[in-house]
This record gives C-alpha cells, sequence and structure tokens, in this order.
C-alpha cells in the first residue's frame, strides 16, 4: 500500500481552506497511510490557525500532520518546503483554492500501485458565489474557448498529457529532478513537469483523479489573473521556451493580428481585417451557444463574446510585457 504525502500551500485562505480540510477527512483511502503538510506562506489571516487546529485535532488519525511555514511566500518556494519535509512513497500538490473529490487519494494510489511515476486527473471549474453573472464568468473559464483546451483539465480518457493540475509524485522522480525554480511565479508547474519529462518520466491522466478550482468571482479579478498568466507566459518563454506549447501564445498571436490588422486598413487593405473579425465571432458566438446548452443561458450570454475578446487581449497583453520585460 502507498503511503501519500499531501502538500497544500496557502497565503490568507482562511474561506477556503476549512472546505479543502473537510475533503481531506472524506477521503475514501486509509487515513492512516496519508500524510498532510500544511505550509502558511505568511497569512495575516486565520489560514494558519486554522491548520494549527486541524493537527491538534486529527493529527491521531493520520499517518501525520505537519504545520510549516513558506518564508519564500510564493507558491513554488511552499512547494519546496513540502519536497523536504514529506515522509510518504510520493507527495501530492493541492491548492488551497480547490476542492477534491472523496476518491481523489484512491484512484492517485491505484496508479502508483500499477506503475505510473507522476499521476493527476481532471480539473474543472466552480463557482465562489452562486448567481446569473458568477455563473456566466464560470462558463467563460470552463469553455474551450477561455482555458478548457487542455487535455489535462477536461478530458474524460485516460492518457498521457505533458503537464497536469495537483499532480502527484511519487518520491524517486522528486529525487531524480529536484526542487521548483522560485524564480517562476505562475508557470512553474510547465518548468517542472517539463523536466519530469526530460529526466524519463511520463506524465499520467487519469479522469478519475477529480479536483475542482474555484473560478475567479468578479470579472476584475478574471482579467488580473489572465493578464498574469501571461505576462508569465511571456517572462517564462525566455527562460524555458521547451516547457510552453503553442497554444498558450495563442492570444499573443491573436493581440498581434489586430494590430496588424490596423496599420493594413491605414493602407487601405481591410480584408484582413474583415476577415479576423468573422472568424473571431464564429469561435466567440460558437462558445457561447455551446456554453448555454451545456450549463444553461444566463442574461449575461448576450456580452460573453465580447468578455472572451476582453480576457484574450489582456492575457496576450500580459505576454507581451512579460516577453519584453528585462527583470
Amino acid at each position: 500500500m502507498q503511503k501519500l504525502s499531501i502538500g497544500i500551500v496557502a497565503l490568507n485562505e482562511e474561506k477556503f481552506l476549512p472546505n479543502l480540510l473537510e475533503d481531506i477527512l472524506a477521503q475514501t483511502y486509509d487515513h492512516s497511510l496519508i500524510e498532510v503538510l500544511l505550509i502558511d506562506s505568511g497569512s495575516s489571516d486565520a489560514t494558519k490557525q486554522l491548520m494549527l487546529d486541524f493537527k491538534d485535532k486529527y493529527q491521531t488519525e493520520f499517518s501525520g500532520i505537519q504545520v510549516l511555514d513558506n518564508p519564500g511566500r510564493i507558491q513554488s518556494a511552499g512547494w519546496n518546503v513540502a519536497i523536504n519535509n514529506f515522509t510518504g512513497d510520493s507527495l501530492t500538490r493541492i491548492d488551497a483554492h480547490t476542492k477534491i473529490d472523496k476518491d481523489f487519494c484512491k484512484f492517485v494510489a491505484e496508479n502508483l500501485e500499477i506503475g505510473e511515476f507522476v499521476v493527476g486527473g481532471k480539473r474543472p471549474c466552480l463557482i465562489e458565489n452562486d448567481n446569473n453573472w458568477a455563473r456566466t464568468l464560470l462558463q467563460v473559464e470552463n469553455s474551450l474557448f477561455g482555458s478548457s483546451i487542455l487535455k489535462s483539465r477536461s478530458s474524460d480518457t485516460k492518457q498521457y498529457v505533458k503537464t497536469m493540475f495537483h499532480a502527484t509524485y511519487k518520491r524517486e522522480v522528486l529525487e531524480k529532478v529536484g526542487l521548483f525554480n522560485e524564480n517562476l511565479l505562475r508557470t512553474e508547474d510547465n518548468e517542472y513537469h517539463y523536466r519530469v519529462r526530460k529526466a524519463g518520466y511520463k506524465l499520467c491522466y487519469d479522469p478519475r483523479i477529480l479536483s475542482f478550482q474555484y473560478a475567479r468571482g468578479s470579472f476584475k479579478r478574471m482579467i488580473k489573473q489572465k493578464y498574469g498568466n501571461g505576462f508569465w507566459i511571456g517572462k517564462t518563454v525566455k527562460k524555458c521556451p521547451k516547457c510552453l506549447s503553442l497554444y498558450h501564445f495563442v492570444p499573443f498571436i491573436f493581440l498581434l493580428s489586430i494590430l496588424l490588422s490596423f496599420i493594413l486598413i491605414i493602407f487601405g487593405f481591410w480584408y484582413f481585417s474583415i476577415g479576423l473579425l468573422v472568424a473571431y465571432s464564429i469561435f466567440a458566438i460558437s462558445n457561447t451557444i455551446i456554453s448555454g446548452i451545456k450549463s444553461g443561458f444566463t442574461k449575461y450570454h448576450i456580452i460573453m463574446p465580447f468578455i472572451f475578446l476582453i480576457l484574450h487581449i489582456c492575457y496576450g497583453a500580459g505576454t507581451s510585457v512579460g516577453i519584453i520585460c528585462f527583470k
């Protein structure tokens, strides 16, 4: 039987951490074979106290519970704290802004038992606040045109992938590949999984290993997130271009196409701009309709194509800034 270590890195997550800890308690896998590492990144709210209370109350129910500090504060530094302190046969990294299915650990262990070295699974998004606007933003996030093109996010087929969310690594992998790159803030998993593949390991995606990420509950926060994601794609391309895929640069290419179309209009060439507008509109409207059919229409669906447009431009702008940024 596999002894699983679960690492959770949190910064000011008093709102969501209790739900995740409840999910840990609800795991169907033998709790005596689960170690929990709770890593606080200098929270100013009740996050660390929640961790300490969980340890005090459930220490004897699990193989062990560690509450550790992350002086580096960023996620990659927190994962390195977990790597340096876990005692299990494997380590699972789970974001604090997350929920996991009750059979998450069970299916992780099953894959490790049959010889997989890195495993992960499906990760759809959840809603923070239940209202029409938030549901619309959730559909944007879960749609193919939003961010669900990744096989490692929404596929129903077991397969090998290039990267994944909430991955579990056998000890051998971590010992061979080493620590996360603390110079990266949002693409540390892409770079790490590139090194994992380069070391000869495959990343096994099993859709039964189910976790959920809370989508941003406001449009402002979603814009900020997309810009930040794009920025770190731009930064990472200078450090590790091979750890990124072409789809990471689609918003950047789209933004360049918009700028090119304006230049061509100045010189009297309209056809490129019209073609770009028609193609984008078809994709945006099609994804809006598909999302509505799957999850239900709201009064805000009429503006969903414009939401797609703004988010793609912000992501592309972030990538542009990241590429030209010298630091």
